[in-house]
């Protein structure tokens, strides 16, 4: 029998990961019918079937789920001896898949990435933004970032900002001549931009004062699933948003958006980077955590 190649290791691993050819060949690069022939040469060599394939979805057979039970360790642990080798010779390199919000990554580009890619050249960050939650391990990713709320308890957290505030804004336009809004109930009477969550629900808006909290399904004819297009919208005079006060800072500093409700908006904790606290730390991870520390330290 021949002996598999690394690349076609990684393949295999890769389709099985990602259920799925288009994706699998993306992230490697390669064009579809170039990976769909190489799994098909390994599965010849091996005189075994790896995959069932149809035309909506790929799994494993009981073959390949066997392989991949005992490839994925080997090829992870090949993978951070690599990347120690690299780090012992100051020259770290490897990959870093990171599932995020979009909110997430626009704070990592304003903050952490422009020190750490020209600190790191060698590592290749891959943000994959995700409005869902995922299973991060699952689907082949080294860490998260999401709302402290949301981080899995069995995970590790390392805060990356401070409060998020959420904020209710609308153009002067749109206010001129119509009803007061002094508190979150007069939302009802108005036109606003409903967001639909991944799941497919509408987002609830939340408020609180004191003891006194609100969660509205509020009305409107326009239903977007994107903070920033949220805000575009609200530019437009097309109604209220109720988004993350990041997205609206700019538009607010040139008074094309003013805030409503300010003694009602509400607070996350934070944005926080998570990964698995019982996993060996592939290098370029623990570099990237170093960089988040340094940054909090001043």
């Amino acid at each position: 029998m021949k002996r598999p190649s690394w690349n076609e290791l990684l393949a295999v691993k890769t389709v099985a990961e990602q259920r799925s050819f288009s994706r699998a060949a993306d992230l490697l690069g390669l064009k579809r019918s170039s990976l769909s022939h190489s799994i098909k040469g390994l599965e010849t060599s091996l005189g075994v079937q790896l995959f069932l394939r149809t035309t909506r979805s790929v799994a494993l057979t009981d073959a390949g789920e066997m392989l991949m039970a005992r490839l994925s360790p080997l090829l992870a642990e090949m993978d951070e001896l690599l990347n120690d080798v690299s780090a012992s010779a100051q020259q770290p390199y490897g990959t870093l898949r990171i599932s995020a919000s979009d909110t997430a990554i626009g704070l990592l580009l304003e903050t952490v990435l422009p020190d750490f890619i020209q600190q790191k050249p060698g590592i290749e960050i891959d943000l994959v933004a995700q409005g869902q939650l995922v299973d991060i391990v699952e689907q082949g990713f080294d860490a998260g970032i999401r709302l402290v709320e949301d981080v899995p308890g069995d995970m590790i957290a390392i805060l990356l900002s401070g409060p998020l505030r959420f904020v209710t804004v609308a153009s002067p336009g749109y206010l001129a001549g119509r009803p007061t809004i002094s508190h979150p109930q007069d939302l009802m009477q108005h036109r606003c931009l409903r967001q639909r969550l991944p799941g497919g629900k509408r987002y609830h808006w939340e408020y609180q004062q004191g003891e006194v909290q609100f969660e509205l399904d509020v009305p409107g004819s326009l239903t977007l699933n994107n903070s920033a297009l949220m805000v575009e919208a609200a530019v437009a005079g097309l109604g209220i948003a109720y988004v993350p006060e990041r997205y609206a800072r700019r538009h607010l500093g040139d008074r094309q958006l003013v805030t409503l409700l300010d003694d009602w908006a509400v607070s996350s904790a934070g944005i926080a980077l998570y990964f698995p606290q019982h996993r060996h730390m592939p290098v370029a991870l623990r570099l990237f955590v170093d960089r988040i520390k340094a940054m909090q330290r001043g």
